[in-house]
């Protein structure tokens, strides 16, 4: 995941005004902006290389002349970001935020044209060095560790009918024992959760080891750790609607494998006991759906398909509800 960029700091500076014209009281044209607009199909990495040096100036604005008392503004320098951009100032402090494409957000003004209130002298435009911090937007965050088939899932479901193109899925990096506290990447992973409305939890049926050097895990215990990481990130995560996909059914004892993980998870608390009590979670996940799937030989995907499609409907029918709910109270309060 070493492309995978998610912070870039630029510099971005507003052009310098024009110079007014004190014999006959011209005023010189204002400096240029500098503009971010979220535009669809843009990465912070396709920003990185084809503007290496991460500087953005605006165009000086023109000099008030004999033929022109009034100059003409300079020219606005436009940076194409990706939607889902935060903007940070250089103390970490959020500035702007661009979440739907054709948003814009003006990252640097231009400078003042030279006029009678400032001696005909133009003022230079602002400057700063600010931070473009991407969380991902989607209706749903496949979380996984490394290997457990998010990106193959993908895949299988983006070459699904155009209706399911409504729902796009954000795959993300692979979650690691420890991202809570930075490892690997850490919070570069859980801060794109946040954005997403509902989980898939994607977990290998047959278990997972991150290495020889690290305990393997059975399926039921990937849950927990899984379910423990975004807990410990922040909270309110696992209070998300959530899905689970059980892969790899394709493997020889997987079904053994699921009627076992099936009685774990009707009553997790009983098999608590296999963990290390500093891995365990202090709230479990209530998935609404558990689907069994391969992605290697597509047993499942059309039912995970439908049931994100009825997860996703039903969640946006509550949000309405909600919404019809808190006008009708406005008008009742009002009345």
């Amino acid at each position: 995941y070493s492309n995978f960029i998610d912070d870039l700091r630029v510099y971005v500076r507003g052009g310098t005004g024009g110079m007014g014209y004190p014999n006959l009281g011209g005023e010189g044209g204002r400096g240029g902006d500098v503009w971010f607009v979220a535009r669809e199909g843009t990465t912070l990495k396709s920003i990185r290389e084809k503007y290496p040096q991460k500087r953005f100036v605006a165009g000086t604005g023109a000099n008030s002349s004999v033929k022109a008392l009034k100059g003409e503004k300079g020219k606005d320098c436009e940076v194409h970001v990706p939607l889902g951009i935060s903007v940070l100032d250089d103390n970490g402090k959020q500035i702007g935020e661009l979440n739907a494409a054709g948003e814009r957000f003006l990252a640097a003004g231009g400078g003042l044209g030279g006029s009678l209130a400032t001696n005909f002298l133009p003022c230079k435009g602002q400057r700063r060095t600010v931070h473009l911090d991407l969380k991902l937007i989607a209706d749903v965050g496949l979380v996984g560790f490394p290997n457990a088939g998010k990106s193959s899932l993908l895949s299988k479901i983006s070459h699904a009918k155009p209706e399911i193109a409504n729902y796009p899925l954000a795959d993300l990096p692979g979650l690691i024992e420890g991202a809570h506290e930075n490892k690997g990447m850490g919070h570069k992973f859980l801060k794109h959760i946040e954005r997403t409305k509902q989980l898939l939890l994607v977990v290998d049926i047959s278990g997972f080891q991150l290495s020889i050097k690290t305990r393997f895990r059975t399926a039921f215990e990937t849950i927990l750790l899984l379910t423990k990481e975004l807990e410990l990130y922040k909270e309110e995560l696992v209070t998300k609607p959530a899905l689970l996909a059980i892969n790899k059914m394709d493997l020889p004892c997987a079904k053994d494998n699921l009627d076992e993980l099936m009685t774990q998870l009707e009553n997790p608390q009983d098999f608590f006991h296999l963990l290390e009590e500093e891995v365990i979670p202090e709230n479990t996940l209530e998935f609404r759906e558990v689907i069994p799937i391969s992605t290697y030989t597509g047993e499942g995907i059309e039912e995970l398909k439908t049931c994100l499609r009825k997860s996703i409907d039903e969640q946006a029918e509550q949000v309405n509800e909600e919404y019809r709910k808190k006008k009708l109270l406005l008008l009742q309060t009002s009345k």
